[in-house]
C-alpha cells in the first residue's frame, strides 16, 4: 500500500532527526517544509508533458535572466532552447530582437545568445584586435570631422537657370 505525503514527510523528518538533534519547533518547521516539497514534487507528476513545460516557462518568465544559460537560451515566447535567438525565430512571434528585450524587461544591450557563445566570440575578437581596430577607426572619424568644421565653408552658387525651350508641334 502506498503511502501518504504526511507518512512520507515524517519518515524523512525522522530520518533526520536521527542524524541531527532538532527541537520540537525545529521538527515542526522540517515536517511543513518537507510536506510542501513533497506536495509540489507529486502536483508536478500529476501535470501532463505540456502543463509542465508551460509550468516551466511560467517560472523563467517571472525571471527572465534564467532563460540565458550556459549552452542555451530558452525562448520565453515558446520555451524552446537555442544557442542564439535569432531575427528569424524572432520574427515568428512578430517581435524584433529590440521589442524581445523590452518585454521581457532585458537591457538593450543584453546579447541574446548562450553564454559560451558569447565568451567564444569575445576570445575570437581579443585575438584579432577588433577593440583596438575600432578605437583607431572612432579616432579616425572623429579627427576628419573636426578637419571638416573647421574648414571654412565654401557658398554655394545657385545652377545656373537653362533657357526655356519651346518645341514646335509638327503636324
Amino acid at each position: 500500500m502506498a503511502k501518504t505525503l504526511t507518512q512520507l514527510a515524517a519518515d524523512i523528518v525522522a530520518a533526520q532527526a536521527s542524524h541531527v538533534t532538532m527541537s520540537p519547533d525545529e521538527m515542526d518547521t522540517a515536517l511543513r517544509q518537507v510536506f510542501e516539497a513533497l506536495s509540489q514534487v507529486k502536483a508536478l507528476e500529476e501535470m501532463g508533458p505540456e502543463e509542465i513545460v508551460d509550468h516551466k516557462l511560467t517560472r523563467l518568465r517571472a525571471k527572465p535572466m534564467r532563460s540565458i544559460q550556459k549552452n542555451y537560451v530558452i525562448n520565453l515566447e515558446d520555451g524552446n532552447k537555442y544557442k542564439q535567438l535569432t531575427a528569424k525565430t524572432l520574427a515568428k512571434f512578430g517581435l524584433t530582437a529590440k521589442e524581445y528585450r523590452k518585454k521581457w524587461g532585458f537591457s538593450a544591450r543584453q546579447a541574446l545568445s548562450a553564454k559560451a557563445l558569447s565568451a567564444r566570440r569575445r576570445t575570437v575578437a581579443k585575438a584579432l584586435g577588433l577593440a583596438d581596430k575600432l578605437a583607431a577607426a572612432r579616432k579616425a572619424r572623429s579627427q576628419a570631422s573636426a578637419k571638416k568644421k573647421a574648414a571654412p565653408a565654401k557658398k554655394k552658387t545657385a545652377p545656373a537657370k537653362k533657357k526655356a525651350t519651346r518645341r514646335r508641334k509638327k503636324a
